[in-house]
């Protein structure tokens, strides 16, 4: 009898994803299997990085903060004369979404998304693209005020460019503000393998809009069905993969900020659907859209901001409260891993006769019954060490001080501390709640 992973009877065989790693993507991606703690890295001169770990900008000749590309990197740039010159290489990339979890992507320069591009309101930029993908693509620069045959639509302001071939846009920055850049082509396909990127334009006058620690990333979705390496880019509605910037809980990295920052996060929005980002302990403002910066008079305070679907949103705080501070889209399947989009609903279901019943029509296939009590014990399973297909990912995952965390996907972390030090992004630990401060059981 044919049985599909991702529509078989019970939660148990649509829990997790799959498990080796295999081929080229083992050899890429093996020096971070065992890392338990990641090291935040500085980097002054990436020229091709697979790396899932924050790479930190080194702000040395810059008349700019750098950005902080969480699970990322900004591409560095020549100058030629009096321009900023970047180079793009659009290709085929394997990414790691978390320990033991990777995915065959597409991406710029060895990443996906591809690196963040930083430049200067006022600066001309000169940008090299050259297409190694089995396909035509362009790039569509996402905001940006330029030149209509800059704009990178193929086929309406410019040819595709081919397989092979290298394409070349320059323009002035004329406005400063936080942007998005993906292709023009095929986007179907091209964005659902990941292709995109940041493009942050920061102000001239260097006074203008300062943080003491400024974040950005993209929102992704993708559908990866279990045992399986490749994204379906078929896909309208139902994925079952939701990443920051190609990455999911546990395996991103908290957002480090020093106790009284102002700290501002930037947040693209390139899936088929829109993610209130919500944050704990604070409250902040949207500052900034793709569209521009929103003025003083025009914010109001938050804890939560709706991003949608083709749009950028940067909200800004002042690190006020110690501790470890949820980050997350409030869209609760959105903070879970791989699942089956037609899981039964097993809740408070008598299911202690069917694990025999089902071995014997299936002598094979391992099934576990799950669901009845809630979905929480799928935690409690994956750490019994619970046999897996190819390539997993569990649905909750993720270790915290006090146990599981039981979260995935979107869902990262803001630690806050009074004693980081400025410039400082490495990772401080759980933190440390001063005597009488935990919630506790009643005794009463």
């Amino acid at each position: 009898m044919p049985t599909d992973r991702r529509d078989f009877l019970g939660l148990g065989a649509v829990l997790l994803a799959s498990s080796a790693i295999t081929g080229n993507a083992k050899e890429e991606e093996s020096c971070h299997q065992n890392t338990s703690k990641r090291q935040l890295t500085l980097v002054k001169n990436p020229t091709k990085v697979l790396s899932p770990a924050t790479l930190i900008t080194s702000k040395e000749g810059k008349n700019y903060n750098p950005v902080v590309t969480l699970n990322g990197w900004s591409l560095p740039y020549e100058m030629k004369e009096d321009i900023k010159e970047f180079r793009l290489i659009a290709e085929p990339v394997i990414r790691e979404f978390a320990p033991g979890m990777v995915v065959n992507c597409w991406g710029y320069n060895g990443t996906s998304p591809g690196p963040t591009i930083e430049a200067v309101e006022g600066d001309r930029i000169r940008l090299i693209v050259t297409n190694n993908l089995p396909e035509h693509t362009t790039i569509h620069w996402h905001g940006v005020i330029l030149p209509n045959g800059m704009d990178g639509v193929g086929g309406l302001t410019q040819p595709q460019i081919k397989p092979g071939e290298t394409y070349v846009y320059e323009f002035t920055l004329r406005q400063s503000g936080t942007f998005m850049y993906h292709p023009h082509a095929d986007e179907m396909v091209q964005m659902a393998m990941g292709m995109m990127g940041m493009l942050i334009v920061h102000p001239k006058n260097s006074k203008l809009h300062r943080v003491d620690r400024d974040f950005c990333f993209l929102l992704q979705s993708y559908d990866v069905a279990p045992g399986t390496y490749t994204p379906n880019t078929s896909t309208m509605t139902e994925f079952n993969l939701w990443a920051f910037n190609s990455r999911v809980f546990p395996g991103i990295d908290p957002m480090v900020v020093r106790k009284g920052d102002r700290v501002r996060i930037r947040v693209g929005n390139l899936t088929m659907t829109n993610h209130p980002i919500h944050m704990h302990g604070h409250t902040f403002e949207v500052t900034c859209t793709d569209g521009g910066w929103v003025p003083k008079s025009a914010r109001w305070p938050e804890v939560t901001a709706d991003i949608p679907v083709g749009a950028v949103r940067a909200f800004e705080f002042i690190a006020t409260e110690e501790g470890d501070w949820s980050f997350h889209c409030h869209k609760s399947h959105h903070t879970m891993g791989p699942m089956g989009h037609t899981i039964p609903n097993m809740l408070g279901v008598k299911q202690d006769d069917l694990s025999e019943k089902i071995s014997d029509l299936m002598p094979d296939y391992m099934y576990m019954p799950m669901g009845s009590s809630g979905m929480a014990e799928m935690q409690d399973m994956a750490e019994m060490g619970m046999v897996l297909p190819e390539n997993p990912l569990a649905m909750m995952t993720g270790n915290g001080p006090f146990g599981p965390i039981e979260m995935g996907g979107m869902f990262t972390v803001v630690k806050v501390r009074k004693d980081q030090q400025p410039g400082d992004y490495s990772d401080p630990g759980w933190y440390k709640h001063p005597e009488g401060t935990i919630a506790k059981k009643s005794t009463v």
